[in-house]
């Protein structure tokens, strides 16, 4: 530890006497300095034990000296040395009554030991302390490397717990912890969370502190990771500020857990390579070349029902697209997985992603979780067109190996009706058990109807009959004339004529099914509006 005042008190060869401040003795002393200035204030940093011996001062001036004293404590001086035998025999009364009423630590340092010699021994005892720490740090680095070597994260979890005399956890990339030390830190950990998350949306690497009154101890969270986005993030919870050897061991704890974050790195790096290459024979109708080549790695994901999942980056409203979405959708999908210990093939393609699922597990969960947290945050109030989510995202329904490439083209039909409708993510269960109407409401849909029925509406602009209203009667009755008419309240014959000039107008016959589909799709599409 730092010297104190009671250990210079203590030190043999000083011989420094207490004559005020008896109870304040331990607190630790940055450094010893010499002032004779009436105001040395100024060139305080807090923290020192100051010596004088009073050649400027009227130190039996007792409010002279309560002023005095009353500004070196403001400044955080600990305490004050006067040698006696220079200036004054001994300490003036009026100094010794201001210190005790402050109350200050006054030493008096008798006239055979030089200033000099307290300077030595405050700088010996700092070089001492940090020595020590230094040590400690290398100690500590080398327990903590061995942990992290046999044990794994969780092992240099519990060695830096130890440490640091508190607790410590490592969250993954979504901000989940995975592991915490002792065990009842995971959920003190967890409270935490939103802090977490805050981090993560700054550059690595980045840090923070989370403490104060509402809080029963003293939380550092560092993010982990050489890229501009964390990997993961460590916290540590402590009771006070961490000394010089608790750095020491959170700094290396830091490093090795940034080591262990890349080499997860290449290696999840090489994984997508080959699930790259499964998904390639998935969708070219390979499905047992595929299993070879995941092996273990994807092989119980094709062994059950999968759901193929695509994101798409799209260009916001300042031209930018999702791709940092699109990361974080990737971390969130792979960090179920991993929690949950089931498989998950993602692959990144470019401004595309695709991944396999397990039909009904975390990985699939936490993807449309994702996308609702997205649909909530554009309903706030506060949302504007600069927020605008710039990744959209289909799904198919479940499927096997063998329709692996069906599934595909179900997910990109999704991923296509979630574009136009606005959506950040569509199932390809709500296509098949909807309607097909909200399609029609495209733009492309919409003056392709126009073009068709302009004709129809200019004629009826002219009063001169409704063939449109009796278009879309005739149609609604399959062609029965009766029920049209008596729908229209006109004769049949009168139906039958409006309809011959529709084909006149059109120049289109009425007896092709698929001019009656296009009319109808097209009356649809106009009444939607």
């Amino acid at each position: 530890m730092p010297p104190t005042l009671a250990s210079l008190v203590h030190h043999s060869a000083l011989k420094l006497t207490v004559r005020a401040g008896e109870d304040r003795l331990d607190v630790p002393v940055r450094w010893a300095h010499v002032s004779e200035l009436a105001d040395p204030v100024p060139y305080m940093e807090g923290g020192e034990l100051l010596l004088i011996t009073a050649l400027k001062l009227d130190a039996e001036d007792p409010e002279a000296m309560r002023r005095y004293v009353r500004r070196l404590a403001g400044a955080g001086v600990v305490g004050l040395g006067f040698a006696v035998g220079v200036n004054y025999e001994e300490i003036p009364e009026a100094l010794v009554d201001a210190c005790a009423q402050e109350p200050l630590p006054l030493l008096e340092v008798p006239r055979r030991t030089p200033f000099l010699a307290i300077s030595k021994a405050v700088s010996a005892a700092i070089a001492a302390d940090q020595y020590r720490a230094v040590t400690a740090g290398f100690a500590a680095q080398r327990e903590l490397t061995k942990q992290a070597l046999n044990s794994g994260p969780e092992g240099l979890l519990a060695a830096l717990a130890a440490q640091v005399d508190g607790w410590a956890a490592l969250y993954d990339a979504s901000g989940t912890v995975v592991a915490a030390a002792p065990e009842w830190a995971g959920r003190r950990a967890a409270r935490i969370t939103g802090e977490v998350e805050r981090l993560r949306e700054r550059p690595a690497p980045a840090s923070s502190v989370v403490g104060g009154p509402e809080h029963e101890d003293r939380v550092e969270l560092h993010s982990l990771g050489t890229g501009r986005r964390p990997r993961a993030a460590l916290a540590v919870g402590t009771a006070a500020a961490l000394g010089t050897a608790e750095r020491y061991a959170v700094h290396s704890a830091i490093a090795l857990l940034t080591l262990t974050t890349e080499r997860s790195r290449s290696l999840h790096a090489a994984e997508q390579r080959i699930g790259t290459a499964v998904l390639r024979m998935l969708l070219a109708g390979e499905p047992d070349h595929a299993r070879a080549v995941a092996g273990d790695l994807y092989g119980g994901l094709l062994d059950a029902p999968f759901r193929m999942i695509v994101a798409e980056s799209v260009p916001g409203p300042r031209g930018t697209g999702g791709g940092d979405r699109l990361g974080v959708l990737a971390e969130n999908v792979e960090a179920a997985a991993a929690r949950s210990g089931e498989a998950v093939l993602v692959v990144p393609e470019g401004e595309r992603l695709v991944a396999l699922a397990a039909d009904g597990g975390a990985a699939v969960a936490a993807c449309t979780g994702w996308a609702a947290e997205l649909e909530a945050a554009r309903a706030l109030p506060e949302h504007t067109a600069a927020d605008e989510d710039d990744v959209v995202v289909g799904l198919s329904a479940p499927a096997g190996p063998i329709a692996a490439a069906a599934a595909y083209k179900q997910a990109l039909q999704s991923l296509s009706v979630a574009r136009r409708r606005g959506r950040v993510l569509v199932e390809h269960e709500q296509l098949a058990a909807g309607s097909v109407l909200p399609l029609l409401a495209d733009d492309a849909v919409k003056a392709f109807a126009d073009g068709l029925l302009r004709a129809l509406h200019e004629h009826d602009a002219t009063g001169r009959g409704d063939l449109v209203a009796s278009l879309r009667a005739w149609l609604s009755r399959h062609g029965q004339w009766d029920a049209a008419a008596a729908d229209l309240g006109v004769h049949r014959h009168t139906l039958r004529y409006r309809m011959r000039r529709v084909e006149e107008i059109l120049g289109r016959s009425l007896d092709d099914p698929d001019v009656r589909m296009e009319l109808w799709l097209a009356l649809k599409a106009t009444s939607a509006e």
